[in-house]
């Protein structure tokens, strides 16, 4: 009798190590399957940038150094061998240095008035609407993953497979302001 208990507990704690594991397995490939769905809306937004960049260039001369670190960021970006960390700071990079050429525009009413332009906006703005929710769907599965690695007993699971916390993505503190109306009807 003693070992048929002895057996049934050492599968109860069998399938709960199963369990666990199997959990942990599964929220890392959530992870990373909502990362590729950022991953492949920011490589959207990447092909979208050189137009963007074209079409400012010619008015925009002597914002050079805003076009040429645009350019560079996503050279870096598209290289490959990037991790989801390095991808996040990239993105954050990209997104100040494109809010950056949009206030310039203002400046330069032909350019917003081109019918070009004003398509490669309204494209970006969409990517960038998709490439946010694709953000908080990331953010979702990360935040269940690093729940999993941090609450016990799932844990000393993660801590034995070498799972870590990961980054979620955050917008920039100067992004989370809030928005001076008055200023945005000076001109």
């Amino acid at each position: 009798m003693g070992l048929w208990i002895g057996i049934g507990i050492a599968v109860f704690v069998g399938l709960i190590v199963f369990g666990m594991y199997n959990g942990l397995i599964g929220k890392k490939n959530d992870c990373e399957n909502a990362f590729a769905s950022v991953d492949t809306l920011l490589k959207k937004r990447y092909d979208l940038i050189p137009n963007l960049v074209a079409a400012v260039k010619q008015y925009m001369e002597h914002e050079r150094g805003t076009l040429e670190n645009i350019t560079a960021l996503r050279a870096k970006a598209l290289s490959g061998g990037v991790s989801s960390d390095e991808a996040v700071t990239l993105n954050n990079q990209i997104n100040k240095a494109l809010g950056g050429i949009m206030v310039a525009v203002e400046n330069y009413p032909e350019l917003k008035a081109s019918d070009n332009f004003q398509q490669l906006q309204r494209s970006l703005n969409e990517v960038e609407e998709q490439i946010s929710a694709a953000r908080r769907a990331f953010n979702s599965a990360v935040t269940e993953f690093n729940n999993a690695v941090e609450m016990f007993p799932t844990n000393i699971m993660a801590g034995m497979m070498n799972y870590k916390r990961r980054q979620l993505f955050e917008i920039p503190e100067a992004e989370r302001q809030n928005v001076n109306v008055s200023e945005l009807f000076k001109a």
